[in-house]
């Protein structure tokens, strides 16, 4: 099993250790307004109290819609900046067409954003944790990310190696489907790897309006998680 790979990638907490695609950041800055990869551009519809310009959100704004304690008080929140360590490590893999899966695995905002903030939140029976990462767009950018994961979630259906801190994880299978009521637009993709079932990571990835969310779940019970109450809250609060 590729453990190094996994503690690596691990959304950390004092209770529970996750194989979830995700830097161990655990900082305390708060998150930028930056992204990290290729460019893109976004929808004009904006959710919640933003009004649509079509220039997307700024990170100041983003940051404002993200999921805090105040929305789940029974859940446990860790700060997650972007700019904390490894936070800008983009994720690696064999197959460019499947890069965008492990980026979003490992809570790489995707594309330019206007604006960008994530957090990571632990269940209250500290047996899953999620990452959550919201990216604002200008234009059709949101549209376009959501197309493109949605194209990739496809096209690496069959597997794919993902790299991350130097280290690799194969990812044997990708299932996609869809994720009931959420945003304009929504998808749920859950990833078998070759760890010996370990846990099974899970994304649920959601447009609404010119921000898109992603959210990377995974349970240390060794079933499938999407993180449920974490999405529904952070969607609602999209607006």
């Amino acid at each position: 099993m590729r453990t190094t790979f996994v503690r690596r990638t691990v959304l950390t907490t004092s209770a529970v250790s996750l194989a979830l695609l995700v830097t161990a950041c655990g900082a305390s800055e708060k998150a930028d307004a930056k992204g990290d990869a290729e460019p893109s551009a976004s929808a004009p519809a904006s959710a919640a109290s933003a009004a649509p310009t079509g220039k997307g959100k700024t990170g100041a704004a983003v940051a404002g819609l993200l999921l805090t304690q105040g929305d789940l008080p029974d859940h446990t929140f860790s700060d997650f900046s972007l700019d904390g360590p490894g936070g800008r490590d983009t994720g690696t893999s064999d197959k460019p067409e499947c890069k965008v899966l492990v980026q979003l695995l490992t809570s790489v905002p995707l594309g330019t954003p206007t604006g960008a903030a994530r957090t990571s939140v632990l269940a209250p029976t500290r047996s899953s944790a999620t990452a959550v990462t919201l990216a604002s767009y200008a234009g059709k950018g949101a549209e376009e990310t959501f197309s493109a994961v949605k194209t990739a979630s496809r096209t690496c259906a069959g597997g794919y190696p993902a790299g991350h801190y130097g280290d690799t994880l194969q990812i044997t299978k990708v299932s996609s489907g869809a994720y009931a009521a959420a945003g304009d637009e929504a998808l749920a993709l859950t990833f078998e790897t070759d760890t010996g079932g370990e846990a099974l990571p899970t994304l649920v990835f959601v447009r609404k309006g010119d921000t898109v969310a992603a959210f990377s779940t995974a349970s240390d019970a060794g079933t499938v998680d999407q993180g449920k109450p974490v999405v529904d809250a952070q969607v609602a609060k999209l607006g």
